[in-house]
């Protein structure tokens, strides 16, 4: 089976692709801004990423979302909802950890089916 990578730099790809299925890197919102901000950037890259793909939200398998604090876990989780809308939700996993700078408040990644 091929693998396939978009938007790959010297360090890691946005995206690869690989038996059906398209894993995407962590994504970020600006850094600074609040959970909630961050949270839709954040799936609005996803979003932009699974279309580059050519799959969607309604395919996803698994999340892992990463926060800087839990403090921001009903933050994080009201977009969340509103984005996934009740349906198709994939596998989930949160858990807090120490981001790449204090400015990154969530960080997401998934995997989803390609059609």
């Amino acid at each position: 089976m091929t693998i396939q990578r978009l938007h790959s730099g010297p360090r890691m790809s946005q995206a690869v692709f690989h038996g059906g299925i398209v894993h995407l890197a962590g994504q970020v919102g600006a850094p600074g801004e609040d959970a909630t901000a961050q949270t839709r950037a954040v799936l609005a890259s996803i979003d932009t990423l699974l279309a580059e793909a050519g799959t969607d939200k309604s395919r996803l398998l698994t999340a892992t979302i990463w926060l800087a604090d839990m403090a921001d876990f009903a933050a994080m989780n009201a977009v969340w909802e509103e984005w996934i809308g009740g349906a198709n939700a994939p596998t989930r996993a949160t858990g807090e950890v120490r981001l790449a700078t204090p400015d990154y408040k969530v960080e997401v990644i998934v995997t989803a089916a390609l059609p």
